[in-house]
């Protein structure tokens, strides 16, 4: 089978880039697998098969469980409200068509800062003792914030007590102002994709704008949902500089997340078989959103 000259200028300009991923992206990532299951758990390398005992030992820790607990209860509000506010206030700014740009840009002013900036910002502004606590002091109203060791409707759970953890509020709070702006700009593409004569067909038929809404533009917008979904998902899950730099793994570990857990042991600890294990469910975890959407993607691409 013969090569084209552009087919081969194809291939050799992939090729680098090919090369590149297998080495650094996929060859590391069996790196870590077999870290993972090795005995290497101090300074002095010691790649001997040690099974599944690093992640049995997870999966029975403390500190772990409460990882999973507080990286559920983040996914779950911190996609739900980016969804919601993106998607309100995109069709806020499609009523308002003539300060779109204005405001669509302060919206995503957010996005240019770093998880590590939005992190220190915020960390000043929900301290307990100054901040905005100290309007709210004015209404007899003080929260703890991410300070705050409580746990919302919880129950026994292995060995931590599984539910919604106050101090996680604060955090999504950050989280959501800085990335509600990516949603809301793939919204407001999507809302700007749809055709005027399908609201003008719906007008004439009789529908209301909140009909038009829920009936003709939403399920149109089901796509872009999807994508925002994915995307944040890949955010919550592997979430690191901001709770870092925001709160630390927090009392009793109410903030903590697998990335700081991974991060504090194996390069304070040195315990680099147990954060290799750390980071091979981390990845599992993100694969579980990632891979079925391109399989899907893939599918409707080829159909």
């Amino acid at each position: 089978m013969r090569i084209s000259k552009d087919q081969l200028m194809a291939i050799l300009f992939l090729a680098p880039s090919f090369l590149l991923i297998i080495i650094f992206v996929y060859g590391f990532i069996g790196w870590t697998g077999w870290v993972s299951i090795s005995n290497w758990n101090s300074l002095v390398q010691d790649m001997s098969f040690a099974g599944l005992k690093n992640y049995l030992y997870l999966f029975g820790d403390y500190r772990f469980q409460a990882d999973l607990r507080n990286t559920v209860f983040f996914t779950i509000l911190f996609i739900g409200f980016v969804i919601i506010l993106g998607l309100g206030l995109a069709i806020l700014l499609d009523q308002t068509k003539k300060a779109n740009a204005i405001f669509r840009n302060i919206f995503l002013f957010p996005m240019a800062l770093s998880f590590v900036v939005t992190g220190v910002v915020w960390q000043w502004l929900l301290n307990p003792s100054t901040g905005f606590n100290q309007f709210l002091q004015v209404f007899g109203i003080q929260p703890k914030w991410y300070t705050d060791t409580n746990i919302l409707a919880g129950f026994q759970w292995g060995s931590i007590e599984f539910g919604l953890p106050v101090a996680m509020i604060a955090v999504v709070i950050a989280a959501v102002w800085q990335m509600t702006g990516f949603s809301l700009a793939m919204y407001v593409a999507g809302l700007t994709g749809i055709p005027d004569e399908l609201r003008e067909a719906a007008r004439i038929d009789g529908a209301g704008e909140w009909q038009i809404y829920r009936k003709v533009i939403l399920p149109m917008l089901t796509p872009i949902t999807m994508s925002v979904i994915i995307i944040m998902a890949h955010i919550s899950l592997k979430i690191f500089d901001l709770i870092y730099a925001m709160t630390g793994s927090g009392a009793n570990f109410v903030t903590d997340v697998p990335g700081v857990y991974m991060f504090e042991t194996t390069f304070r600890g040195n315990y680099y078989a147990n954060g290799a294990a750390i980071a091979i469910i981390m990845l599992l975890l993100v694969a579980v959103f990632i891979v079925p959407y391109l399989i899907n993607s893939r599918r409707g691409a080829s159909s």
